[in-house]
């Protein structure tokens, strides 16, 4: 009986010890938005709202959801940006980016001066001036780096590339299973002469548009490639970033048998800008 019982408190201390302490892999649910991290990011920045919550405390102090997660009733998705710069000291937000104030309260809230002090710098940088009315350049030296600002090599053009191409799919009692849902037969470019040749080079076929002057602009180009991705990729590489899309179809074949499958055509565009 004395060692039955000895056993049993053992035990006892043993859980008493485990939830004094936070886990190395912890769950939370920010604003229902559920996040997995490790606690070493949590308190990555002394004296912030989260080192102080899973450091000064025990995780019976924390409020808790329904299935255990630490719950804090804040922006979810915004929570990704805080998250991010907790893991690296620096924060890539995307491009035309219009949460840059809310974002700014989120760190306040989270007591990361750093972060907020950066990011009021950058919107203010960003504002239109009363003077010119044109923007001004953000600090190069933020960490709050905009997708494009990461890309775009010193000295690179400006400018606009549409990719486009027509495609044909079929619509019928099984739609999930249609392994031809997107079969591209040319992908076209549009843009201007010099900067289709700087992006896409040798993949790029003028045979359509033959001879123009590289101040000229076209939408007879074609690339040979066989899959978007290819363009997407050369595009990424060379700074740009997709701004815009389109897409429409059409039924070019339909049977007036109801369980046979309709054969649609598609046209496409893809607007990227640098």
């Amino acid at each position: 009986m004395g060692e039955e019982r000895e056993s049993r408190e053992r035990e006892m201390a043993q859980t008493d010890s485990q939830s004094s302490t936070f886990p190395e892999i912890v769950e939370l649910n920010v604003g229902g938005q559920v996040y997995v991290t490790r606690l070493e990011t949590l308190t990555a920045v002394p004296n912030s709202l989260l080192w102080a919550k899973f450091t000064q405390s025990s995780p019976g102090d924390l409020p808790k959801d329904s299935k255990g997660r630490f719950f804090f009733d804040r922006d979810g998705f915004l929570f990704r940006y805080i998250l991010d710069y907790l893991r690296d000291s620096e924060l890539f937000l995307p491009e035309f980016f219009k949460e840059r104030r809310r974002l700014q309260k989120e760190s306040d809230f989270f007591q990361l001066p750093e972060l907020s002090r950066r990011l009021a710098a950058v919107s203010k940088q960003s504002s239109y001036t009363e003077e010119s009315g044109e923007p001004e350049e953000a600090e190069l030296s933020s960490p709050v780096t905009s997708s494009s600002d990461r890309s775009r090599s010193p000295g690179a053009k400006a400018g606009y590339i549409t990719i486009g191409y027509r495609g044909s799919y079929t619509i019928g009692r099984d739609i999930q299973a249609d392994a031809k849902f997107r079969r591209v037969a040319r992908i076209t470019v549009c843009s201007k002469i010099s900067l289709a040749k700087e992006v896409f080079g040798e993949t790029l076929n003028e045979s359509r548009d033959p001879d123009r002057p590289p101040d000229k602009y076209t939408a007879r180009y074609y690339l040979k490639y066989n899959f978007l991705e290819q363009a997407f990729d050369r595009l990424a590489e060379a700074g740009f970033s997709m701004v815009a899309c389109n897409s429409t179809g059409t039924c070019s074949y339909a049977s007036n048998d109801p369980g046979e499958d309709k054969l649609w055509t598609s046209y496409t565009e893809y607007v990227f800008s640098r």
